[in-house]
This record gives structure tokens, sequence and C-alpha cells, in this order.
């Protein structure tokens, strides 16, 4: 066994927020690259994580990523269970459904501030937890640590209208891991914002790849949550002469 696949097979990747779309392709596109995967949600029931448990060896969290207590047992559980992380992907949106689309006079600042919990202290809470653990890791051939990805969204690039809240969730973001960056690169940690400037469309069961609220992907015109994945397993992957810090991904087609 080489040392580039032992390390690969000892890898251990968190991704903390699991549904359909990225944080699926990253589990089974980390599972396939060898690493022992975990996936943390505040649902973990939910039948698209127990398919990445059955079909991938993924294992399934219950954890509200909002909450200090919640994510420090959530690390410490994940040690006892298979090992310190060297791959953390926090991969929440946040948003209250009643957030969207509402200009600043009618958004509910109650909802404002669960925006801000779910989105941007959720990052900083799991990024502290990622880091206190990746500091005691051994670096490995590349003298990396681990690497921490913060999935962000067009909104930390601009501010929509109508969408404040939502605004200033994504600059916290961005804002936090720029500062994390700076702090814990020097210190042998990979730090990446990525803004995924597109809507998402990941495959249905018939196979075409849709949106929700954006409908069926065509020629390309949305985000493919594996070619996301792809990009941050990448970015797990860099030699540390060239860590990139932010990286904006978007569709072709898209108008920006």
């Amino acid at each position: 066994m080489t040392e580039s696949t032992q390390s690969k097979v000892q890898d251990v990747a968190l991704i903390v927020g699991g549904g359909p779309g990225i944080s699926s392709s990253c589990a089974r596109l980390f599972a396939r690259d060898g690493m022992r995967v975990a996936v943390a949600a505040r649902n973990p029931d939910k039948a698209v994580l127990a398919a990445l448990e059955n079909m991938h060896g993924v294992r399934r969290y219950a954890c509200d990523a909002s909450e200090p207590a919640a994510v420090e047992h959530l690390f410490g559980t994940l040690v006892q269970d298979v090992g310190a992380p060297r791959l953390v992907v926090h991969n929440i949106d946040g948003r209250v459904p009643g957030i969207f689309r509402k200009s600043i006079i009618e958004a509910d600042p109650t909802m404002a501030l669960e925006t801000l919990r779910n989105a941007a202290f959720s990052a900083f809470l799991v990024g502290q937890q990622a880091a206190k653990l990746m500091l005691e890791n051994k670096p490995d051939a590349n003298g990396k640590k681990g690497t921490i990805i913060f999935t962000n969204a067009s909104a930390a690039l601009k501010g929509y209208p109508s969408s404040g809240a939502f605004a200033m969730a994504c600059h916290a973001k961005s804002g936090l891991a720029q500062s994390m960056a700076r702090e814990l690169m020097p210190q042998g940690i990979h730090v990446a914002n990525v803004p995924i400037d597109a809507a998402i469309g990941w495959t249905q069961n018939d196979g075409t790849r849709a949106h929700r609220l954006a409908g069926t992907t065509v020629d390309d015109n949305m985000a493919d949550p594996d070619r996301i994945a792809e990009t941050y397993l990448h970015l797990h992957r860099q030699h540390r002469s060239t860590w990139a810090f932010e990286v904006v991904l978007r569709p072709w087609v898209e108008k920006w």
C-alpha cells in the first residue's frame, strides 16, 4: 500500500447538513475515495441518509448545528466512533421558509435571527470544533492537518433585494472563513469558502436533474452536486503550495 493510498484510507470526513444534493454527493464520493464518512443532520432518519448508510457505509448522527453543546457532542462522538476528522464540510443553507422573498420591512426579525443562527452561527460552531481537533492531527505527507470547507451562496458576493437575512448570513460565513483561513492555514489547516452561484439540480428517480423551485435541468443550466463534490475533494487534495481559499462555482450559462 502506497503512502498516498494509506492516507486516503485513514481519512475521516464529516459533512454537517444532510440532504439529497451536495451533502449526499459528497458522502458518496468521499466514501468511494476510501474515507470513513459521517453525515450529521437535525433529522438523520431521512430516507436519502439511510440510503447512504446502506449503500456506502456512511454513519449518521443527529445534530442541531446551531446549538453549541450539540456540535461539541457530535465531534466528541465522531472521534470515539471513527477518529478525528481530516475533512469537514459545513453545508447548511439555514433559511427558514418564512423569510424567503421578504422585503426589509416585511421580514420577521425572529426569522432573520434564526436564519443567522442556522447558517452563520452553525458555521462558527462547526469550524471551531473542527479546528480544535485538526490542530492535534499529525501532518500528512503534504504537511496538512485537515481541510474545512464552507458551502456558501451567491448572496455571499452580492446582497439581493428581498433577501437581507440570507445576505447577512452568507456574508458572515465568508468573513468567518476568511478569518479562519488566515489564522489556520499557516498551522496546516486548509480552509475554503465555496459560493455556489446557481440553482442546484440533483438527480431524481427518473434520472433527470431538477431543483424543487427552478424545475428540470436543461443543457447543464444548473449546478450538478456530483461535480461540486469533485471540487470539494480536489480542494482537500490540493498541495499546500497552491491552496485555494475562495472558489466560486456557476454553470456556463449563468448570468453574473
